[in-house]
């Protein structure tokens, strides 16, 4: 984990310079495994988002607040009474242990002054908040810890809180280099000096382990055993100048993204060991790379948490379209065989004069076939030669029904199943719990779930996502497929350019042209708009075909989002987060 306990005493330092003294104004719990803490000061206002997820834990000052509940969970109304007005006092930090307590001044309900104390544990999959009085007893905790749960640990209201275990291993703010080194020698085998580093050190993540071992070896592998007098020199002057930033708390936030600026990594000092394959970006405070690290990956995880219900229907509809389709493509081979049964009919006929009744096969020459080839046809031997005639020519007339029936319903579930995976795509691009409304509308109405007993109110509806090309045309993107109907068919005007990503689920995309011609830059930035709010957002060279609103017509009786459209041209575009940010501040 990147996390480490170094880099969250850089995240304490910044809490203090900016929140000590600050005033809790107001407290959420968007979910079970988030807390946040609005605080505010005589000049600012903050929200300290505290995080137990299991993939993500973390705390920091964040700009995107998540979506809140209707109801508050138990835990954040027990905070509302006990913390609301109270001022933040100090940020402690045992050693670097990945974990933060926040103290913070209260008044008791006799109107005593009391201090009280949240925890920020930062261990994976038991990451957890802890709410402690002041006399060091546990008031409640985000996840409860009983004896099934844990032997050597409760965390249950009432007990004592005790810190986490500590791991057997040195922590840069005391020890010194030839303590590290002794270590890291009596490590048995030959180890790889990140490893060795990894396990010797406390509040170390392996990405600064690797980049000890990067800059001691010179980019090269290297191991504990094989170490040169002069690799030693150079580690030595490594980690004298990391214990000097982690005790001075004077690293500086830097984000690793891949070339296509997915978030790769992060660190509180300069990565070199990835070289080429990726780029090292600063960026203004630790809180906003937490930010931007991740904020994408917990709106998708509270995004499947909240859409389980839906997703199960999704799922359970494309399987069993899916399934219907290959078994009538099945059938459909069978329906091949049309053409032989009346061929066989017209032999039978043919030949009337020379079979009787009570034969199980014939032979007859064939006379479609231009070499007369002899064919067997077997008979029904209670059925005169006339009724074995009509009987193949009923088996063809029904096979030539049942192809056109099932080329018609094959084609049907066809289009459904890809009305299922545009729903599958709004669902992944979904951010508000007011989108998934939206969305659980759209499939009621479609009749893919039970519509609730009672008149329901029926919730107002999102205007587009609101664009602005850098030369200033204003572009608008459907949010789903309802508004993607609205948009694309009754808010755009004829002359305005229509944009889709090419035989991929996404967006309806507007460029608004308010009757001038467009540029080729809002051609184009609107291509990326609609890339990037697609599938294809993760994907290179994306193809987008658009055309004028007046090609596009919608045909009768097809699913929501669901158009076709002629005299279209395509771009090939690479979707770009940080572009689609600017062009939204625009």
């Amino acid at each position: 984990m990147a996390l480490d306990g170094a880099f969250l005493r850089h995240i304490k330092k910044e809490i203090e310079e900016n929140g000590i003294g600050a005033k809790v104004d107001k407290i959420y719990q968007p979910n079970r495994e988030e807390m946040v803490l609005s605080l505010r000061t005589r000049s600012d206002n903050f929200k300290l988002l505290m995080s137990a997820r299991a993939n993500s834990a973390r705390i920091h000052f964040t700009r995107f607040v998540p979506e809140n509940p209707k109801v508050p969970p138990m835990l954040c109304m027990l905070l509302r009474k006990r913390l609301a007005g109270a001022r933040l006092a100090a940020v402690r930090q045992p050693g670097l242990e990945r974990m933060l307590c926040l103290d913070f001044d209260a008044t008791s309900e006799l109107g005593d002054a009391i201090r009280l104390t949240l925890v920020m544990e930062i261990m994976g999959r038991y990451s957890n908040i802890i709410f402690v009085d002041e006399n060091g007893k546990i008031i409640d905790a985000l996840k409860r810890v009983d004896a099934e749960m844990s032997s050597e640990r409760l965390v249950l209201p009432g007990l004592t809180y005790q810190l986490p275990p500590p791991q057997d291993k040195l922590c840069l703010l005391d020890a010194s280099v030839p303590e590290i080194f002794g270590r890291i020698k009596r490590i048995p085998g030959d180890m790889e000096l990140s490893k060795a580093l990894l396990n010797t050190l406390q509040g170390v993540s392996p990405i600064v382990c690797r980049e000890l071992q990067h800059l001691t070896g010179h980019g090269n592998d290297i191991t504990v055993r094989t170490m040169s007098e002069a690799q030693f020199e150079r580690l030595s002057f490594f980690l004298t100048r990391l214990a000097d930033t982690v005790k001075n708390g004077t690293g500086e936030p830097y984000m690793v993204t891949s070339p296509n600026q997915k978030p790769l990594d992060f660190s509180f000092f300069h990565i070199e060991q990835y070289g080429l394959t990726a780029v090292v970006n600063r960026r203004q405070t630790f809180s906003e790379l937490l930010d931007a690290f991740y904020d994408e990956r917990d709106r998708i995880d509270r995004m499947r948490v909240r859409s389980q219900d839906l997703l199960r229907v999704l799922s359970t509809t494309s399987d069993r379209l899916s399934r219907k389709i290959n078994v009538q493509r099945a059938e459909l081979e069978h329906c091949a065989e049309r053409d032989t049964m009346r061929i066989n009919g017209d032999l039978i006929s043919s030949n009337l004069y020379q079979m009787e009744k009570g034969a199980y096969f014939v032979e007859l020459q064939n006379f479609y076939d231009e070499s007369l080839p002899m064919v067997k046809i077997k008979l029904d031997p209670a059925l005169t030669p006339s009724q074995n005639a009509q009987k193949y020519y009923k088996a063809y007339r029904k096979a030539r029904t049942a192809e056109e029936m099932l080329t018609q319903q094959i084609h049907q579930a066809q289009q459904e199943l890809s009305y299922i995976d545009t729903v599958f795509e709004e669902l992944s691009r979904a951010a508000t719990e007011h989108d998934l409304t939206e969305i659980r509308s759209e499939l009621m109405e479609q009749g893919y779930i039970r519509a609730p007993k009672g008149k329901q109110k029926q919730p107002a509806m999102l205007g587009p996502l609101e664009f602005r090309s850098s030369d200033g045309f204003q572009i608008l993107v459907g949010r789903n497929n309802r508004q993607n109907d609205r948009l694309t068919m009754k808010q755009a005007n004829n002359n305005d350019i229509w944009f889709h990503t090419k035989n991929i689920p996404g967006s309806h995309t507007i460029l608004v042209t308010d009757g001038r011609k467009a540029t080729e830059t809002a051609l184009k930035q609107a291509a990326l708009l609609a890339a990037f709010h697609s599938r294809g957002k993760d994907s290179a060279q994306v193809p987008v075909d658009y055309t004028e609103v007046r090609n596009v017509s919608k045909p009768q009786g097809a699913k929501p989002g669901m158009v076709i459209y002629v005299n279209n041209k395509t771009l090939y575009v690479n979707p770009s987060a940080s572009l689609t940010e600017e062009l939204k501040a625009n």
